[in-house]
Order: C-alpha cells, then sequence, then structure tokens
C-alpha cells in the first residue's frame, strides 16, 4: 500500500456558513488519492448548493468526490452511510465545522507506508465557535481513555476494514458512539501509530459539548460496556461533572 486511498466523510445539516472551509481544506490538500464523501441530512439551507458547486474542482484535481442528501436517523447513522459508500483503504470522519491541515493526509499517508497501522491518529488545534484558536490539544494514551476521549475521532484514521469488522458506528449511543468505536477497537488487537502533528482544526461546539451533561452519563454507559472498572469509571464521571459545574460557577462569577 505505497499510495493508500484515504476515504474522508463529512457529515452535514444546515452547515452553508461553515461547509466552504471544509470542503476547500480537502480540494487543496498536498497528498491527492483521497475520495470525498458528504452525507447530508436533508438540509433546508443552501448547504446542497454549496456542496454541488464544487463538483467539478474536484474532478480537476483528481479526487472522487460523492455526496448525498436525504434524511437520516441521527449523525452516526449519516457515518454508517458515508463508511458504506467509502472504497478507501482508510476511512476519518471531519466535522462541517471543521477542516484540514493542508499536509494531513500526506502525514498520514507517510505514516501509513512507514508502519502499516490500522489506526493512524494525530493531534488537533481547537478553535472558538468565531475561528479564534484556543488551544493544541495532543492525544493521550490508551490509559487515558478512561478519563476522555483521548484520541480524537477527526485526526483518526482508521482502515475501512477494521471499521467493517466493528460493523460501524452503533446506533444505541446518539452522543458519543465515535467512542465507543475507538474503545471496541483499542479492546482488539489491532495496531496504532500516533502522529505527532496537528492534522486537524476543530471549532469548539459540536453536538458533545452542547450537551455535556448528556454526553458524560453516555460516555460512563460506554466505559461499563467495553470492559473498564464501573467504579473508576464513575469516579472520572463524577470528577468530569464538578469539572463542568466549576466552569460554570466561573462564567457566573
Amino acid at each position: 500500500m505505497n499510495n493508500p486511498l484515504i476515504s474522508i466523510i463529512t457529515v452535514s445539516f444546515n452547515s452553508e456558513k461553515s461547509i466552504k472551509t471544509t470542503i476547500e481544506s480537502i480540494l487543496n490538500q498536498t497528498y491527492t488519492n483521497i475520495e470525498y464523501i458528504i452525507v447530508d441530512g436533508n438540509s433546508s439551507d443552501k448547504t446542497v448548493e454549496i456542496i454541488a458547486s464544487y463538483h467539478k474542482e474536484f474532478i480537476n484535481k483528481g479526487i472522487r468526490y460523492r455526496w448525498i442528501s436525504e434524511p437520516d436517523a441521527g449523525i452516526y447513522d449519516a457515518m454508517n452511510k458515508g463508511n458504506s459508500l467509502a472504497t478507501g483503504d482508510y476511512v476519518n470522519v471531519i466535522g462541517s465545522d471543521d477542516w484540514f491541515e493542508l499536509d494531513a493526509m500526506e502525514k498520514v499517508a507517510n505514516n501509513q507506508r512507514e508502519t502499516s497501522a490500522d489506526f493512524i491518529h494525530g493531534n488537533i488545534n481547537v478553535y472558538s465557535s468565531s475561528r479564534e484558536f484556543l488551544k493544541v490539544r495532543r492525544a493521550g494514551s490508551r490509559k487515558d481513555m478512561i478519563k476522555e476521549m483521548s484520541f480524537f475521532h477527526p485526526s483518526s484514521f482508521i482502515k475501512k476494514e477494521v471499521i467493517d469488522k466493528m460493523s460501524g458506528y452503533s446506533l444505541e449511543y446518539k452522543i458519543c458512539s465515535d467512542y465507543d468505536l475507538i474503545l471496541r477497537i483499542l479492546n482488539k488487537n489491532f495496531s496504532f501509530s500516533y502522529v505527532n502533528n496537528t492534522l486537524v482544526n476543530v471549532a469548539y461546539g459540536g453536538i458533545s459539548t452542547l450537551q455535556v451533561q448528556k454526553a458524560l452519563s453516555e460516555s460512563h454507559r460506554i466505559r461499563v460496556k467495553n470492559g473498564y472498572n464501573p467504579f473508576l469509571s464513575k469516579f472520572f464521571y463524577f470528577r468530569a461533572v464538578l469539572i463542568q459545574n466549576l466552569k460554570k460557577l466561573s462564567q457566573i462569577s
């Protein structure tokens, strides 16, 4: 696999204000053996019009481009649709508010040539909703996954065959099914490789940050289901709740 095909999936819904940046970050990659799939949830704004307008540009760049727009049963149902359409060696899912560093795919492809890893992941930059830089988040270790999502979903590139073996994203979870998928992969004998570079820029304010309490509760259930000690998991749950409450109090004061 000297020139791996990387499938990028974006799930969108009424994303007219941000999706251009996402699309163009893929269109302008320094590595072009890419397949780009957009799964839109039947947007009612100009999202589909924007998506369709890039078709010729992707053809001219030699990047495979495919999109659908139809109702779905939630974000993870849409991700599963995207995975079913993907034909690449690796699959990544990036949100319609986020964007890649322009050499991200090149770094992933270089890592794959060196390691042949089943799961390649890197760091993210976090931005505010107004696109002000906040911080760099470096991926943690496997042990850190009991505390939080330390393998970041937007900067994870997973072999298509691995995702298929795991049966994709579970629709049992509405907010943290990506966390569940990564934990299930960690529990198997797959190989991992860490790229110590920023691959993706993430705009703060995704579903898990907008519904923090539900996300924390769901994360606890996911950890227990995946074999983590329930008492230790509950400890990290309460710690996270305390941190969130202290943040709210500091904002009020």
